[in-house]
């Protein structure tokens, strides 16, 4: 796909772009011709994917956003649009993991951080995202889990807001489809990514753990997540609405 310039001419904004996933979805859309908006909390973190962006001869934006925040996310968007000239395609994948933690030990405030992050920072990135597109049309994808299809033991909170993602995908896909904005979701199984290390402790025996989830027998990597980002935004997958793609090696199949 990428050798192909299957997105030349077209724009990407890209939330938690500064690392994981995000980074590498950044890179993949530059090598297959787009130009990217890159939008993260992380003001180092962002303006290195930037150099990688434009390394590979594409133009790079970049925008400190706090996705839980509503104010931040419109400036981001209209920034973006201001500098790259228009808006294509929306990755909407700034996340948080949650501590190992039962329900009933959960905090108000991890919970209020935790959905407010990965839930509500959803919302009020398409809720900007979408009048942008409205003119010509556009793609959007958001980054669910493989805890947005399973339930997953001392994870509620953020399965909640994972399957939370889902059913707000779905429905906004049935808004918008009929108005030229494809909008899907991808829920990834266990990747190669910071947010990954500091969930498993960053120990071997950690790795170990969590690996052992994976029938595939190891850690997904960013890239593979990205390809599937790709397929979803590219003519390839214009007939997939309102789809949750699972890319987990298997994780989710046995539950």
């Amino acid at each position: 796909m990428t050798e192909t310039r299957t997105f030349a001419g077209k724009v990407a904004f890209i939330t938690g772009a500064g690392a994981g996933i995000g980074r590498a979805t950044a890179e993949a859309f530059a090598a297959a011709g787009a130009d990217v908006s890159l939008a993260d909390v992380d003001e180092h973190a962002v303006q290195d994917t930037a150099k990688r962006v434009r390394d590979l001869g594409r133009r790079a934006h970049t925008v400190v956003c706090d996705v839980a925040d509503d104010e931040s996310v419109a400036a981001a968007v209209t920034s973006a649009v201001g500098t790259l000239g228009q808006l294509d395609i929306a990755v909407n994948n700034a996340g948080v993991e949650q501590p190992t933690t039962p329900l009933h030990e959960t905090s108000e405030a991890d919970w209020d951080r935790i959905t407010g992050i990965d839930l509500k920072g959803i919302f009020l990135s398409m809720k900007h995202e979408i009048p942008a597109m409205l003119e010509h049309g556009g793609a959007i994808v958001n980054l669910s889990s493989g805890a947005g299809v399973v339930g997953i033991r001392e994870q509620a909170t953020y399965a909640a807001a994972k399957h939370g993602v889902i059913g707000m995908t779905k429905s906004a896909a049935l808004e918008y489809a009929d108005r030229g904005i494809r909008i899907n979701a991808v829920c990834p199984g266990i990747i190669e990514t910071p947010m990954m290390g500091r969930f498993s402790g960053g120990t071997p025996e950690g790795r170990d753990r969590v690996i052992a989830q994976e029938p595939v027998g190891r850690m997904g990597r960013p890239e593979e997540i990205a390809s599937a980002v790709l397929w979803l935004c590219s003519d390839l997958g214009s007939f997939a609405i309102g789809h949750a793609m699972v890319v987990d090696g298997g994780q989710t199949i046995g539950f």
